[in-house]
């Protein structure tokens, strides 16, 4: 098989778990609580694999300073797009709540909220793309992390979704969409970076890594922490040790 299909393979892999918690939020009434808890586990999960996969690769690979200089960037980025984002309605876009704003609400909401959730699924896309140009093969840890949080993101966003009366031809259009679009950018990610040095790699899925991080903190965990509370550290704790240890096992 081709390097790039695979790529966009595991990319689509990836979406298609979004697309797997949008019909699970849309056809089952899953208590807010439970939508929280999941989101906290999956919080922990992909904080385990930025730490013991992607940015200590990059660091092996492309030295401490660039690591740190392109995770800083890659925050840096992820912030700049989310702020104009949430100008336009965008800011509460996992939350399962009634905080997101409907189209009469706040015009313009619905395309903010879809360009939003494909800014938090791109690094993540770009990540599985470029993991498979060493040749040893994709990482069952961040492939695991990544299908693993995107089951709780697609179920809480869309539970916020359906409170705000979207249709079900903008929820599953917007994820369905993500998921194509997240197998296109695994595999462009793959093509573009074919003969790219070590160094490069290195940067590029560090800068992938600190977005994917400030994306967990700024959408993720605040779902998770306003329904459980005091549960929050515990159970993002128990994601995190589940990541580890498929990262361990794999090792």
């Amino acid at each position: 098989m081709p390097g790039w299909l695979e790529a966009g393979l595991w990319g689509l892999l990836g979406g298609a778990a979004l697309v797997i918690g949008a019909a699970i939020a849309w056809f089952v009434r899953v208590p807010s609580r439970v939508v929280a808890g999941v989101m906290a586990f999956g919080a922990g999960v992909l904080i385990s694999a930025l730490a013991f996969d992607l940015a200590q690769e990059a660091a092996d690979e492309g030295g401490l300073l660039t690591t740190a200089l392109s995770f800083l960037v890659g925050a840096l980025v992820y912030v700049a797009a989310n702020a104009v984002l949430d100008r336009h309605g965008a800011r509460h876009r996992k939350r399962s709540g009634g905080q997101q704003p409907s189209e009469s609400q706040q015009g313009g909401s619905g395309a903010a909220i879809a360009i939003g959730a494909l800014l938090d699924g791109i690094p993540e896309s770009v990540v599985l793309g470029v993991g498979l140009l060493g040749g040893g093969g994709v990482s069952t840890a961040v492939v695991a992390a990544v299908f693993i949080s995107n089951v709780p993101e697609g179920l809480s966003s869309v539970a916020g979704m359906k409170r705000a009366g979207r249709s079900a031809g903008y929820v599953f259009g917007v994820w369905g969409g993500i998921a194509l679009v997240s197998a296109l950018a695994a595999a462009l990610g793959y093509l573009a970076l074919g003969g790219a040095s070590p160094q490069l790699i290195a940067g590029i899925t560090a800068l992938a890594a600190g977005a994917i991080l400030t994306m967990v903190a700024d959408t993720m965990i605040p779902e998770a922490f306003e329904r459980t509370h005091v549960l929050t550290g515990l159970i993002t704790t128990l994601g995190f040790l589940v990541a580890f240890t498929i990262s361990r096992l794999g090792a």
